[in-house]
């Protein structure tokens, strides 16, 4: 639909009301541009003018995903892969509708589908995968994941040479390369000590095996300082020489991780001077429960908007006896902060952060940490730190799913507050208001 835009497509419907097809590029272009409802109103007007054109029930089941209606999705996208059942892409989107409306089991029935008909389907391998670890399934979840790397939006640099085999160095150099966002980063990181051994070998003590040498965000330099690797560089900078190499990202699966075996999350090195900011940001005890919050992560994550909510749902905490709120909160959701017209409400501290290690001594003198998943989540986890992460209804793949529960084996220390399958915040928000004063008043987070 490239070059089409809305105003020439309405020419065409204006032109012809019975266009079904007209009505579904008008639907399509509404949901780029954000407007689901509208769109959804499009793709449904098309189909009183075209009710057995497969690519407008596939459409119709796109958006009503989105919107979180996911009965009628998967029955629009079974419906447009019974009318086109030698079409991939009808099967590709009934994949992504039954996974996002937690059939798993209908996600993979559709993927296996896909595969056997397109078995080089990049993007339906990496639909399997997702749909595989979000299921816990991670003996066969984990060595698909490694697709990732040839997906069209996979942005991370390639890393040239030779990939490791999980075999000891023996003298030679390994480079290990960061990848995605900062929060996998601090994820991954735990299996570095666990690498370390392994590289080396037995019998070396941890010093004869060979060298490390680590890929890493300049925000997370201090953070991760103390990790056992040889060197780190920053991320981006040339390739260092080295003689194997290996992503942060696959160690779960060179090192066999399983939901049973998972290690500690990362030590994380948190130095003087942060601290004594942190000191001067929070200040002493004073009786109150001081609860920090976050509510968007990296706003350029494709899912961002999913995942995330705005400020003004967290402002009904700032009214519960005994508490007192810090926005944690980085990047241009900040801008928010300002619209309350006062810092009384919501202490900002993101603008004193410079790296992730001012942001950990923070949350080293929180009582609780309360917020939407993004990376901060994942350094509270590693911190051992109070985290309630409020999540979406299918959220991010180590979460696992409802049937999971409250808790992750990645982050002992987190605790889920998980959409329902409407993906209304309401509900969770007015829950979390409970536990919250209850935690005001008694000091237990769980």
């Amino acid at each position: 639909m490239t070059g089409i835009d809305i105003p020439t497509v309405e020419r065409l419907i204006a032109a012809n009301p019975q266009d079904g097809g007209a009505w579904s590029a008008l639907g399509v272009l509404l949901r780029r541009a954000g407007r689901s409802e509208a769109a959804a109103a499009c793709q449904f007007r098309a189909l009183e003018h075209a009710p057995t054109q497969a690519g407008i029930w596939s459409n119709l089941g796109n958006v009503l995903t989105e919107l979180g209606r996911h009965d009628r999705a998967v029955a629009a996208h079974a419906r447009a892969s019974a009318l086109a059942p030698g079409e991939p892409t009808m099967l590709f989107n009934q994949a992504i509708g039954c996974r996002k409306s937690a059939d798993f089991a209908g996600a993979l029935r559709a993927l296996d589908r896909l595969l056997r008909m397109a078995p080089d389907h990049v993007t339906g391998e990496w639909e399997r995968a997702l749909t595989l670890l979000q299921t816990g399934d991670y003996a066969r979840g984990l060595p698909a994941y490694e697709v990732r790397r040839r997906i069209p939006s996979y942005r991370n640099r390639p890393v040239p040479g030779t990939p490791w085999d999980g075999r000891p160095l023996a003298g030679r150099t390994l480079f290990l390369s960061t990848e995605q966002g900062f929060g996998d980063a601090l994820l991954a990181a735990r299996f570095v000590p666990l690498l370390r051994r392994l590289a080396d070998g037995p019998g070396s003590g941890g010093s004869g095996g060979g060298r490390i040498v680590m890929e890493c965000h300049a925000e997370q330099r201090r953070l991760l300082s103390e990790l056992p690797v040889d060197g780190t560089i920053p991320a981006g900078a040339p390739f260092p020489a080295y003689d194997a190499h290996a992503s942060l990202m696959s160690l779960p699966w060179l090192l066999g991780a399983t939901t049973a075996s998972l290690p500690p999350p990362v030590p994380i090195h948190v130095p003087d001077a942060s601290r004594e900011k942190a000191l001067r940001l929070v200040g002493p005890p004073d009786g109150r429960r001081k609860v920090g919050i976050v509510w968007s992560g990296r706003v350029t994550f494709a899912d961002n908007a999913r995942r995330a909510t705005t400020l003004d749902r967290f402002l009904r905490f700032a009214g519960v006896p005994g508490v007192r709120l810090f926005s944690l909160q980085k990047g241009p959701p900040e801008a928010q902060l300002a619209e309350l017209g006062t810092s009384a409400l919501v202490t900002p501290l993101g603008p004193h952060f410079d790296d992730f290690a001012d942001t950990a001594a923070v949350l080293e003198r929180l009582d609780l940490i309360v917020m939407t998943d993004s990376s901060v989540a994942h350094l509270a986890g590693s911190l051992g730190r109070p985290v309630w992460n409020l999540v979406q209804y299918v959220p991010y793949w180590i979460y696992g799913t409802e049937a999971d529960g409250e808790h992750t084996p990645w982050y002992p220390s987190m605790r889920l507050f998980r959409q329902g399958r409407d993906e209304d915040w309401d509900p969770v928000f007015a829950r979390v208001e409970r536990e919250l004063a209850r935690f005001a008043a008694t000091g237990k987070a769980s």
